[in-house]
């Protein structure tokens, strides 16, 4: 029986109201969150740590998966992003990277990333010299590459079907969440503003310690220190939701971890360092010069306080404390002449930057054999240990304990 127009208008503007999803507004927000969680979860998982990286393998069920909602969700397609941070990491900070706030300027990274990446996925050099090892299968070829667009089409007839006209905005935040995330939040303001914990090449930061809006990534400078890691917390006060993730993946059997990152060993304090303390030192270089950048802080609170306790200028020493750790070609010029006049001022602190330079050249010099590489360490401990620092002598009798 055919319903009167009147009843067939009713139901139409019922339909565009609620859909086919009758939810109140707050379990709607929820869906919404779930799904752009989702799709952050198939990006950190499947594009960054899976097919990146190689830092993990992926079975063929969460694979499938992570690749249709990536389909539906982005329209992205897997060898173009791969390629493009690919690049990124081999490029980066430099005019080839495609996305370097340090390079481009924080705004145009921040506010135009979604633009500086559909760019550089038309360059065909990027796609055939980082986009290999990705998935190339009938699927790949003749739908989810293919027809990119048409996989976001998708899901916005979902939505409106679920949710009537409210499902068009439902579909505008799942759209805009990695373009404003992932291209514009961790490549911008994680190459910008944030913690370090390790003196990394480049300008990668930690944007906040608990990974678990953007599922971990927002441990920035943790995964450009160790890349090929699938987990991207170090510290005990550091939380990376998309880690908790591949773990519930591996006792499912559907995920194999390959790396995460290395932790130096401690074993017997040794009378002298030889070449497994070398071995040890070079393996775990970042770890080694974040444990030194503490002793450095320490030694720098100490000389603060004594200039407190003398009532005198403390502005110079306070402008150049979170630089002293810091490799110099890392240190801004506007900072320099307070560094300098910080080391002229406190011979401590310039004995320990001075050392740390020489530390870091074990695994510089290139040209030394592994035997007066060792050499050199065990001088290098023993003057730490002889120059009345206490920061120093600390820090190289744990050295002398290190181990691969």
């Amino acid at each position: 029986m055919l319903l009167p127009d009147s009843a067939v208008l009713n139901a139409a503007i019922e339909w565009l109201g609620h859909g086919l999803w009758d939810l109140t507004w707050w379990q709607i927000v929820l869906y919404t969150l779930a799904t752009t969680h989702i799709t952050i979860a198939a990006v950190t998982i499947f594009l960054h740590r899976t097919q990146t990286h190689r830092a993990m393998d992926l079975g063929p069920i969460p694979s499938h998966f992570f690749r249709f909602w990536l389909w539906i969700g982005t329209g992205m397609v897997t060898k173009e992003w791969v390629a493009i941070h690919r690049k990124h990491h081999a490029k980066c900070e430099t005019q080839d990277d495609p996305h370097s706030p340090q390079v481009k300027g924080i705004e145009e990274v921040l506010w135009r990333g979604a633009e500086l990446y559909r760019a550089e996925s038309k360059n065909k050099e990027t796609m055939e010299r980082y986009g290999h090892g990705t998935p190339d299968d009938w699927i790949e070829r003749n739908l989810y590459s293919r027809y990119s667009w048409q996989g976001v089409g998708l899901m916005l007839v979902l939505n409106l079907a679920l949710f009537g006209a409210l499902g068009m905005a439902v579909w505008a935040v799942q759209m805009l969440w990695i373009p404003i995330t992932a291209a514009g939040v961790i490549n911008g303001i994680g190459h910008y503003w944030g913690y370090r914990n390790f003196e990394a090449p480049d300008a990668s930061r930690n944007i906040m310690p608990w990974g678990l809006i953007i599922g971990g990534e927002e441990l920035h400078n943790n995964h450009h220190t160790y890349p090929t890691s699938a987990k991207f917390s170090v510290k005990k006060y550091e939380f990376d939701i998309g880690w908790i993730y591949i773990q519930a993946l591996q006792k499912l059997g559907w995920a194999k971890v390959k790396k995460v990152p290395p932790k130096m060993l401690m074993g017997d304090i040794q009378p002298v360092a030889n070449e497994k303390t070398l071995e040890a030192v070079i393996a775990n270089r970042y770890e080694v010069m974040a444990g030194y950048a503490r002793e450095m802080r320490r030694a720098t609170s100490q000389e603060l306080a004594a200039l407190k306790n003398k009532g005198a200028d403390l502005s110079v020493l306070k402008a150049a404390k979170r630089w002293l750790h810091r490799d110099d070609d890392k240190v801004p010029a506007s900072a320099r002449t307070h560094v300098s006049q910080a080391r002229a001022a406190h011979p401590v602190l310039d004995k320990m930057v001075t050392m740390r330079e020489e530390l870091r050249q074990l695994w510089l010099n290139t040209s030394q054999s592994r035997e007066q590489l060792a050499a050199d360490l065990a001088a290098w401990c023993h003057r730490a240990e002889a120059s009345g620092i206490a920061g120093l002598r600390d820090f190289s009798t744990r050295l002398r304990a290190a181990r691969a």
